[in-house]
């Protein structure tokens, strides 16, 4: 049986596009029956994908659907060892959390929840902590220049007049000339110029620690750090230390390496980091576009057709 199983919440839509073709094992079933040595496939969202999983369930096992961008969760190694494909949905959520980058940017700007938290507890805001900093006019430097980079891009230029200069080597130079933005060669220049700085690339060897000790202190002095990419992208400690020696004005994170992080992580409690608990990609439209787009992969797959956004 080619059933489908689908292990996390996904929008009705897309349980009821996948029961039209194949049957579905959707939860609560989902997490109550085993799906190893069952399913031809799964989709996931937050969950992980094993190797030993994988090496189990590949005598039937032929898609694993990601709902979301992100598949740093799934060994893609062994998927490809065992000819199971991998689908995803990188385009699905890239307004929202681009959205998301802005409203955190502006959040840090004009410290919106620092002056929230003191005004419900009556603590009035020092001289200094009631001045802001305008965003028009300003230079956003954009690291990961896929789908959401350039979803920023759009965003801030229109918004702000903003200059935008980007940096991701895998990404053709006609990319950058379309959406308006410089594109630089390097990190550390994108770094020096940019007053405000966001992140948008996969948790991949090749980004893990992208942004360490060293390239925080390449950053502008008072310059705007804001990630919704991965966790493990930025060196948490090392943007504690920026953070609390001022070397930088002010850093936000939907994501983390740990997550969600204990109450008492060290970032938490600086008054210039705001965070948000990894809600990047789910809004209403986000979680439709995510659901119909990775149940329309899976079906490819399973249907022999090739997939829109395979994965491996």
């Amino acid at each position: 049986m080619n059933e489908v199983f689908v292990l996390e919440p996904v929008a009705a839509e897309a349980i009821a596009l996948l029961a039209e073709r194949v049957p579905v094992v959707a939860l609560p079933q989902s997490r109550e029956i085993p799906w190893v040595g069952r399913a031809a496939a799964v989709i996931v969202r937050a969950a992980g994908v094993t190797a030993a999983e994988i090496a189990a369930a590949a005598p039937t096992l032929k898609v694993i659907g990601k709902h979301g961008a992100g598949v740093d969760a799934i060994d893609l190694a062994a998927a490809r060892a065992h000819g199971v494909r991998v689908v995803s949905t990188p385009d699905a959520n890239s307004c929202s959390v681009a959205e998301l980058t802005l409203g955190l940017t502006l959040a840090l700007a004009r410290r919106i929840p620092l002056a929230d938290r003191r005004l419900r507890t009556g603590t009035p805001l020092s001289p200094a902590e009631r001045i802001g900093t305008e965003l028009t006019g300003k230079t956003f430097g954009v690291v990961g220049f896929g789908a959401i980079g350039r979803r920023v891009a759009a965003l801030v230029r229109a918004a702000f007049d903003a200059t935008v200069v980007a940096f991701d080597p895998g990404v053709a130079s006609e990319v950058f000339a379309d959406a308006g933005a410089i594109r630089v060669a390097t990190l550390p220049e994108l770094l020096a110029r940019a007053d405000v700085v966001t992140v948008h690339v996969p948790l991949l060897p090749a980004t893990r620690g992208l942004i360490g000790a060293a390239e925080l202190a390449a950053m502008k002095p008072g310059a705007l750090l804001v990630n919704t990419a991965r966790g493990g992208v930025i060196d948490e400690t090392a943007l504690h230390e920026a953070l609390c020696a001022g070397r930088i004005g002010g850093a936000a994170s939907d994501v983390f390496v740990a997550e969600p992080p204990s109450a008492d992580h060290p970032l938490l409690g600086l008054p210039g980091f705001v965070a948000t608990p990894h809600i990047g990609g789910t809004t209403t439209e986000a979680l439709s576009r995510m659901g119909r787009d990775v149940a329309a992969g899976v079906l490819d797959v399973l249907e022999g057709r090739p997939p829109r956004f395979p994965v491996v």
